[in-house]
């Protein structure tokens, strides 16, 4: 897989990934586990946008630099900001279960923290391989584009049919894995009942967090694809800059779930266009912008109908 970044942008990425973990999970653990203000999240939410520009910025300068295109430059710069745009609607779709999630396992609000830290390590490393293996499919059968495009139309078909339905997860397959006690034991993921180990319910939160790591990973992976082949761009995109702020955004929109209560409809539409982007691919190649533009023009026109409807608290 051939990438435009050069080798010392790459080294700039590992230390920032590297540099944000250890924020997360050293610096602000030591707070405890505690409940996270709407101030705090939009805060936090603010940092992480702030940093994808800077990198971004960073990012076209790069290229800039080593090949003297500014247009080039331009064309990567944008190829970014409309991968992390769809990314970051794709991963409001990733919140909504997770509330559904805490919701059903009645997960206390301190302790929420920690399973949304733990979920961001699983998506990470699950959608740098996914990526990576697929980018190499890609490089080596060009065809598995269409099937992409097409997963990805029939999945948008689906997520509008089920927009507004009530998820269960009564069904789920992860639940009957393990005998779960029916209280929680701080933040640990054991207790001891009767004289068996036996998994709290924190775990089996953290087990269905990462499922569905795994399930979104396997929706945004193509539709990236459909924007840019270059890892290091995919990388930035789907792993690190919508994916760190992840977190932060999970709080802010828990206070707001009802007012962007038709959102999924908006991102089905967004799968759905995406979808035919690839399998129109090798006929007509939609540029960058005009995909950054529909995108922006249908998450707005969402989030105003939402606004609108949204029913009266």
């Amino acid at each position: 897989m051939e990438t435009i970044a050069p080798l010392w942008l790459w080294m700039a990425f590992a230390g920032f990934v590297l540099a944000s973990l250890f924020v997360d999970f050293v610096v602000l653990s030591k707070q405890g586990a505690h409940v996270v203000g709407v101030r705090e999240a939009l805060k936090w939410s603010l940092v992480w946008v702030v940093l994808s520009f800077l990198f971004n910025s960073l990012l076209w300068w790069a290229v800039k630099d080593s090949t003297g295109s500014v247009a080039l430059a331009n064309e990567k710069s944008l190829e970014f900001l409309t991968g992390y745009l769809i990314e970051k609607s794709l991963a409001v779709d990733n919140i909504f279960v997770f509330l559904l999630i805490f919701s059903y396992f009645a997960v206390p609000p301190a302790f929420q923290k920690r399973v949304l830290m733990i979920g961001i390590i699983g998506a990470i490393v699950l959608r740098t391989v996914m990526i990576l293996v697929g980018g190499w499919l890609l490089a080596q059968f060009h065809w598995i584009l269409y099937l992409f495009g097409a997963f990805l139309i029939l999945t948008g078909i689906k997520m509008w049919w089920a927009a507004g339905k009530e998820s269960d997860l009564e069904d789920n397959p992860a639940l009957k894995l393990l005998p779960v006690s029916q209280h929680y034991e701080g933040e640990k993921f054991w207790t001891v009942e009767n004289g068996k180990k036996i998994a709290t319910p924190l775990l089996m939160v953290v087990a269905l967090v990462g499922l569905t790591d795994v399930i979104f990973a396997v929706d945004s992976i193509p539709a990236i694809f459909a924007i840019t082949k270059d890892p290091f761009i995919v990388l930035l995109t789907s792993n690190v800059f919508a994916i760190l702020g992840l977190r932060a955004m999970f709080f802010l929109l828990q206070a707001a779930a009802s007012r962007f209560h038709l959102l999924n409809y908006g991102l089905a539409v967004i799968l759905v266009f995406i979808g035919s982007k690839m399998l129109l691919i090798d006929i007509f190649k939609i540029p960058v912008a005009v995909s950054l533009a529909v995108v922006l023009g249908i998450l707005a026109i969402t989030m105003i109908w939402s606004a609108k409807t949204a029913p009266n608290t």
